[in-house]
């Protein structure tokens, strides 16, 4: 890597040519087809989960086909950066992405027969997939961007993944625009679904090894097992076990429960939407504003707890709204006026915390490594721990818990977890002045770096 001089004297080489970033096996194009990926598979997925109960009046079948997902994503999530390791991109990816499009099709079958068996089944098939899925992605995402860049890249990926969410959300809202009265979502919604899942598994066949030396399984099973006693994998578990808690009160009990089945669909639009601006403006936090990485992570933290404050202030004052649980009159987008936009602006925020949230964590895990192998598997410790936390969330939604309790352990578990991940990026990130430029090496292929 070249002096500051040898760039050119700002501290930053020029960007190369837009035809360069955007070769099949640069960094960002690279970043971008991940993010294709997840945007017709996590993110149709997520589509579908916001609009509570999965399309379905009865959230009990969704409940248990999401426990049983988060309790294998939660094993599945930790083994997939062995995974990842010791099979690479290409078939990790395309295995996660099948078993999105058998999720879907389940609930295509339970329209007709309503048969839990093969929703919960699919659920679990899932939750193998998803460890897989998530663990290639995080490994991709912690390791391709230069590190100077690491929260922008994710900003980019973080957007086109949740493109898929305001797509997802506009197909039931347009599918079942005139179906205001319905109870659940017709055949048609989850048949789109399903051709988004089956492109995202064909995309997943262009992406590239990130690079790094040959694994064995034992070493792989030996720091695996390392991570559990790993200071720097316990200070980041809090937060992973709060990232997604949350989903199963905002997605059931907020969207599915204030909203009718279209004004649902139309509010994931906006949820999904809200996402892209919190990560773009966390991102502006990480890699921007301040001097040196350490300074700006801890001033990200600081700006996740004033917004993560604000929403969920404005969450307990909606909730005390109807602590019985049951909204008086479902609200309609066409025919609630005024009384529409609060909680919708309320969801929309929910949206904006998750996405500013999740890219703080993932910039921190990308600071605590270089290794590529190291950092694959602290993505997938990170997300199985993630999922356990998620399978329980949806347990306590499905054994119908007071709302007020849900929203305050949410509360509670997000505000928590900041305090350790100051202590983590106080600790384990490093203001070294290589790894603050963004250097002339920054489009490499696979093999140059590793």
């Amino acid at each position: 890597m070249g002096t500051r001089s040898e760039q050119g004297g700002g501290g930053e080489a020029a960007a190369p040519p837009l035809k360069r970033r955007l070769r099949l096996n640069s960094p960002l194009a690279q970043v971008i087809l991940v993010g294709l990926v997840c945007f017709c598979c996590p993110g149709m997925f997520n589509a579908l989960s916001g609009m509570g109960g999965a399309g379905q009046v009865d959230h009990a079948a969704a409940n248990n086909a999401n426990t049983a997902l988060y309790a294998v994503f939660s094993v599945a999530g930790v083994l997939g950066g062995a995974a990842f390791n010791l099979l690479g991109p290409r078939p990790t990816l395309f295995f996660g992405c099948s078993t999105y499009l058998l999720y879907a099709a389940s609930f295509l079958h339970y329209n007709h027969f309503h048969d839990q068996s093969f929703v919960v089944a699919a659920g679990a098939f899932l939750g193998i997939g998803a460890g897989l899925l998530w663990a290639a992605q995080g490994a991709i995402l912690t390791t391709r961007p230069p590190p100077a860049r690491k929260a922008s890249f994710f900003a980019v990926f973080w957007c086109i993944f949740n493109t898929g969410g305001v797509v997802g959300g506009a197909i039931p809202f347009a599918m079942n625009y005139n179906r205001a009265a319905a109870a659940s979502v017709n055949d048609g919604t989850y048949v789109v679904f399903m051709g988004f899942m089956a492109a995202g598994a064909a995309l997943a066949l262009a992406v590239l090894p990130v690079g790094g030396g040959p694994v064995t399984a034992r070493a792989e099973a030996a720091e695996i097992a390392k991570l559990f006693v790993a200071w720097k994998a316990l200070l980041i578990a809090p937060a992973a076990w709060a990232s997604n808690f949350f989903y199963a009160y905002q997605f059931n009990d907020v969207n599915g429960v204030v909203f009718n089945l279209r004004t649902a669909g139309l509010n994931n639009v906006f949820y999904w939407a809200a996402q892209m601006a919190g990560s773009a403006g966390i991102a502006w936090v990480l890699d921007g504003g301040a001097r040196g990485r350490r300074r700006r992570g801890l001033l990200g933290i600081a700006t996740v707890a004033a917004v993560s404050a604000a929403v969920w202030g404005g969450g307990l004052a909606n909730q005390l709204r109807y602590t019985s649980g049951k909204w008086e009159k479902k609200l309609d987008f066409k025919d609630s006026g005024k009384a529409y936009a609060g909680p919708v602006a309320l969801y929309c925020g929910y949206g904006l915390l998750d996405a500013a949230f999740q890219s703080l964590i993932y910039w921190v895990i990308g600071a605590m490594a270089d290794d590529p192998h190291q950092l694959s598997r602290y993505s997938g410790f990170y997300k199985g721990i993630q999922s356990a936390g998620a399978a329980v969330a949806w347990q306590v939604d499905k054994r119908h818990t007071p709302l007020l309790t849900q929203l305050l352990i949410n509360w509670g578990l997000t505000t928590a977890s900041l305090p350790l991940l100051a202590l983590l990026v106080f600790l384990a990130v490093e203001d070294e002045a290589g790894k603050e430029i963004v250097a002339s090496n920054e489009y490499q292929t696979p093999s140059q770096q590793s």
